[in-house]
């Protein structure tokens, strides 16, 4: 009897295992396995620019190099976590964005980096501090000062230029205004009445966006490119930047001026639409061109002290810019070269060009100023290139020991640091 039931509890665990083992092999089935995400390659070749990932459609998504299904899936992502990305971490925790792309696109993205609360006080708008509005403005003309009077925080305010340049200059509309994500609901319901802009966007923004200049604001006439300064430029049109650029450009190298219509055409901030529209209003004064010539006669650089040679002259001898800088800071750190090794040793230079230059230059060293190591001003030693890494201990030892020879063997330097050090020195 005993053994009857033995067999008979045998059965049944054969028949649980069974079962459980074919329920297992029936799920397994059922599974669907997850769909590879494949990632656009790196290598792909985007053009970017500053962006608010919450205003973007699938097209623009695409610009940026992700596939239809990446979209699919970025979209989908927003609209499960509320329908607008809080935060640059939020946007990373989308798994169609790898790593490398997310690093590729994180200084274009227009979002606070995280959207704790710690965090994110920097750019919430305003918990404790109330915005003050003294009437009707134009949010355009309004820089980062004007915006921190008006209450919001320096980082703020940046981000609001941030997004205005994004939209291509201007905020346009109160509707494209309102999509600043610096803004809150609250902020924007008290702006509202007071901003200059109208209520829609135009149908033609993408366009409008790209080259925002109101062409009917622009009031052209007759000008000689030779004789604008920065904010002359900015009037035509031109962005700050832009125009620094083209001054640049003309000054430095064109030296002086353009000489005819196609150095004005050359200048990269130019393009060829905004060219076609100035060219009937330029006039190139041939007198402010010779002027500008004369001025600028050929150094005789036979004549010239290496001690007062100037940047431009640099570069007219054949250095470029980052040479030339390199002398002159040099220079003016040491208050004077003593010699023409001197110039010789300084670090990015083209030697070649410069040895030809001491060849040719004078070195007049009379005004350098030299000092004991007593009566040295501790401005000086603190800051000359060859005395503050030794200017702590002359100004110890000196306290005590008030005699440059003594000063000397306490200090137990190199041979070649006292050898320079001694050209400076009475």
């Amino acid at each position: 009897m005993m053994r009857k039931n033995y067999y008979q509890k045998l059965a049944l665990m054969v028949i649980v295992l069974t079962i459980l083992l074919a329920f297992q092999k029936y799920t397994s089935k059922s599974r669907e396995s997850f769909p590879d995400v494949k990632f656009i390659a790196a290598s792909t070749s985007v053009n970017l620019s500053d962006f608010d990932p919450n205003i973007l459609n699938e097209e623009q998504w695409q610009k940026l190099g992700f596939s239809e299904k990446q979209v699919t899936t970025i979209l989908k992502y927003k609209d499960i976590i509320g329908g607008a990305f809080t935060s640059k971490e939020q946007l990373k925790k989308c798994y169609a964005i790898s790593e490398e792309k997310f690093e590729q696109l994180e200084s274009f993205i227009l979002l606070p980096e995280s959207s704790d609360k710690s965090k994110s006080k920097e750019f919430n708008t305003f918990a404790k501090k109330e915005i003050s509005i003294s009437g009707k403005f134009n949010p355009d003309r309004l820089s980062s000062g004007d915006w921190i009077k008006m209450g919001f925080s320096e980082r703020q305010s940046e981000a609001i230029l941030k997004y205005k340049n994004y939209l291509g200059g201007s905020f346009v509309s109160k509707e494209k205004f309102k999509e600043c994500f610096i803004i809150s609901s609250e902020n924007y319901s008290k702006l509202e009445p007071y901003l200059i802009l109208p209520a829609k966007t135009p149908e033609n923004f993408k366009s409008f966006a790209s080259n925002y200049v109101e062409k009917n604001k622009i009031q052209y006439r007759n000008f000689d490119p030779n004789t604008l300064n920065i904010d002359d430029w900015k009037t035509l049109g031109f962005s700050d930047k832009q125009a620094n650029i083209i001054v640049n450009y003309r000054d430095r190298n064109l030296r002086g001026s353009f000489k005819n219509l196609e150095d004005i055409q050359k200048c990269f901030v130019i393009s060829t639409e905004k060219f076609q529209e100035l060219k009937p209003y330029i006039k190139l004064n041939s007198a402010t061109i010779k002027k500008e010539e004369t001025r600028q006669e050929k150094t005789d650089f036979s004549k010239t002290d290496l001690n007062v040679i100037t940047f431009k002259q640099l570069i007219e001898f054949g250095l470029d810019e980052r040479g030339a800088g390199s002398i002159i800071g040099f220079r003016k750190k040491l208050r004077g070269f003593m010699n023409k090794e001197q110039i010789l040793s300084t670090y990015n230079i083209d030697k070649e060009v410069v040895q030809k230059l001491l060849s040719i230059a004078p070195l007049d060293n009379s005004n350098v100023p030299r000092y004991t190591l007593t009566d040295a001003p501790e401005e000086w030693l603190k800051d000359h290139p060859y005395f503050k890494y030794s200017a702590d201990k002359i100004i110890f030892y000196r306290t005590t020991y008030p005699d440059d020879k003594k000063i000397w063997r306490f200090l137990k330097l190199k041979p070649e640091y006292e050898e320079r050090m001694r050209l400076y020195l009475k």
